[in-house]
């Protein structure tokens, strides 16, 4: 998969001669006032982030009382069901392996135990109750094969039954004349780099951490991977027996055993000619899992259309209700309550199903709320839905995301991930517009576009944004909005004090709300479908 960029101004000059944007530049409606009802996405997002709830984990008591919570809200909006068997619920086959682990890795006969959490976390990758490995650590830099980058870490080495070790990001993290510079790609991701070790038939995986290259600490490591780890109960294939990630004091501690140097090695594995390092370390991994066989749940309601023709065809829009249920204490508390990541996302959703609902026309297409379980585990619900789709994902014209929505007020501007992408971009232009709010456009430096509920469907040809908040807030100074970004990533994403706050505000949720109804009612009476521009590396399959 490529990820490629395009100067915005071209990009939009490219955008603005097509078609469907210029049917969609100024959406219907447009000067009409959208009433968006934040004393109620407030009461959502308190009940959801609640201690009563225990932090939503899939297919616990918690995640249940969610998912029922969210299907009355759309009950009591009047939405239609648009789950299995007339029910606002489509069952996701989930096995659940809560990891117990250990790690042992060094020269022979000299191994050095370390320390579950503090020093490394690791999990099975098959849902197997015990999985071992004993095997020679092999650095694969950063794990990549990107023939359209002219990129090959692996050189064709046999690499199987080995355990790679592998830096994460992509190259362009240290040399901006690579990929896409600091703006990650798919490359990047720890997800594509277990990919490709289990294609190159390695037994396991060791991801090494910095908090520059993961964008995120330790803490939300040794937070998200320690508690129950859920997978599709599903054949996969191929894949590794174990994965993990160690922290980089461990691995510089291990590699120097071995006459090696990890800051030497991260050198090498920047330049093309990187080859495959044996370190000369041996690992033994041991992974004992609890397993549960169960069953979660997508929830889904329809807004029909009203046009015979085109109300067969969905805009869909999507926000995650699942977080990482109770894990390690931090501080005393062990809740990880999730009320940004992602209770404020539905409670988002279900402010714009309210508007929709209540202050407009129906519009041509139908529009589809899919509240999705088990997106902290690897997108898993979305991923389901892609596989077996309430709707064909080619009557599915966009889908519309919304992932950790504003809490902190009114903004001078918005953001959506993906907008270079698509035709979808002027029509969230125009809508951003109708609302006073310019559109801001960052590097995206954390591959947010890879990771929520949106990713699977733009994998699978189906055009996608993911709104993203503002940065200029209004009544603080410069610079604020990116301050408030970096405390939320460092200090309460994944961890348990991502809980509700009464100072939470709704003036800039609401401002996301209104934009999300404009693109979406645009989209669903526009004559065409969005497409994906030429230069993306997502297409429609065609029929």
């Amino acid at each position: 998969m490529s990820i490629k960029c395009l100067n915005t101004v071209a990009m939009l000059t490219l955008i603005a001669s097509t078609g469907f944007a210029q049917q969609s530049r100024a959406p219907r409606g447009a000067a009409v006032p959208i009433p968006v009802n934040t004393a109620a996405m407030d009461a959502h997002l308190r009940f959801l982030s609640s201690d009563l709830l225990e932090g939503r984990a899939p297919a616990t008591r918690g995640g249940r009382i969610a998912a029922e919570y969210i299907a009355a809200q759309f009950q009591a909006l009047g939405l239609e069901p648009a789950g299995a068997n007339g029910t606002y619920f489509q069952p996701v086959a989930l096995v659940g392996m809560t990891p117990q682990p250990t790690l042992a890795w060094g020269k022979a006969g000299a191994t050095d135990s370390l320390a579950y959490r503090d020093a490394f976390v690791a999990w099975a990758e098959r849902p197997e109750a015990d999985v071992a490995a004993d095997a020679d650590v092999v650095f694969v830099g950063y794990g990549i094969r990107a023939p359209e980058w002219q990129w090959d870490d692996y050189k064709g080495a046999d690499l199987r039954g080995k355990i790679l070790l592998m830096l994460v990001n992509d190259p362009g993290l240290v040399d901006p004349m690579v990929f896409l510079g600091k703006i990650l790609t798919y490359y990047g991701r720890w997800t594509y780099k277990l990919e490709e070790a289990a294609r190159q038939g390695a037994t396991g995986a060791i991801l090494i951490h910095t908090t520059e290259s993961a964008t995120y600490p330790w803490e939300v490591v040794r937070g998200s991977w320690s508690v129950e780890q859920f997978k599709l109960d599903q054949p996969q294939s191929p894949s590794l027996a174990f994965a993990g990630w160690v922290t980089e004091g461990s691995t510089r501690a291990a590699l120097a055993t071995a006459g090696l140097n990890l800051d030497s090695l991260s050198r090498a594995a920047a330049r093309r000619d990187f080859r495959p390092v044996p370190t000369g370390l041996r690992a033994s991994v041991r992974v004992h899992s609890a397993l549960r066989h169960v069953q979660s749940e997508n929830v889904a309601a329809r807004l029909p259309g009203r046009d015979a023709r085109l109300g067969s065809q969905v805009v869909l829009i999507t926000a995650h209700w699942d977080h990482k249920g109770i894990g390690p204490a931090i501080r005393g508390d062990s809740i990880y309550n999730g009320a940004e990541d992602n209770a404020s996302g539905i409670a988002a959703m279900l402010g714009a199903a309210e508007a929709l609902v209540q202050g407009f026309t129906r519009p041509s297409r139908s529009i589809v709320f899919l509240a999705t379980t088990a997106e902290e585990s690897g997108l898993l619900g979305s991923e389901a839905y892609v596989q077996r789709p309430l709707v064909p994902l080619a009557q599915t014209a966009a889908v519309l995301n919304m992932d950790v929505t504003n809490v902190r007020g009114a903004t001078r501007d918005i953001g959506a991930r993906g907008i270079d992408r698509s035709t979808l971009g002027p029509v969230f232009i125009a809508a951003a517009q109708a609302e006073s709010l310019t559109v801001t456009t960052r590097p995206d430096v954390r591959g947010g576009f890879f990771r929520s509920d949106h990713f699977p469907f733009a994998r699978a040809g189906v055009p996608a944004l993911s709104l993203t908040p503002g940065v200029d807030y209004i009544g603080w100074p410069k610079g604020w909005g990116e301050e408030q970004q970096e405390i939320y990533n460092e200090q309460r994403y994944h961890q348990p004090s991502d809980e509700y706050q009464p100072t939470f505000r709704y003036d800039g949720m609401a401002q996301q709300v209104r934009v999300t109804v404009r693109v979406a009612r645009a989209i669903a009476n526009a004559p065409q479908l969005p497409r994906w521009l030429p230069t993306s590396e997502f297409q429609r399959p065609q029929p």
